[in-house]
């Protein structure tokens, strides 16, 4: 292989891994593109548990819908009991939590490892349910 092409491969690659792991929303790439209560991270650092609300807003949102927290710490999706029922999926399947409508339900999760964690809402995904924990 020419060093120019391997040049062109590699900087693919690495634009691809951008991706997934890089570039708007965050460490997400699109991922919160059709997320309309995204404005980057709430800073939740230093705190060892968080609370994310299940069914904001409208019904269909996350909030916040992006945190960044410290390795060891435990999220709490609590829901609202607004817009039906909803779950929280992590996109890489390292999470899912059971179908929950009442308010005051609850679902958590510890993170030991770090990088980004999207998730999402799975019959409110295509409208936008979606979020993301970093973890630092």
């Amino acid at each position: 292989m020419h060093r120019r092409t391997y040049l062109a491969v590699a900087a693919g690659a690495l634009a691809g891994l951008a991706g997934c792991s890089g570039g708007g929303g965050g460490d997400y790439g699109d991922w919160f593109e059709d997320v309309e209560n995204y404005d980057g991270h709430a800073d939740r650092t230093g705190e060892q548990r968080v609370t994310v609300l299940v069914g904001a807003g409208d019904g269909f949102d996350f909030d916040p819908a992006a945190i960044r927290i410290d390795a060891g710490a435990t999220v709490v999706w609590e829901w609202t009991g607004a817009g039906g029922q909803h779950n929280v999926v992590a996109r890489d399947g390292a999470f899912e939590s059971a179908y929950h409508q009442a308010e005051g339900e609850t679902f958590e999760h510890t993170f030991e490892g770090t990088g980004p964690f999207p998730y999402y809402c799975a019959p409110h995904r295509e409208m936008g349910m979606k979020g993301g924990v970093r973890v630092e």
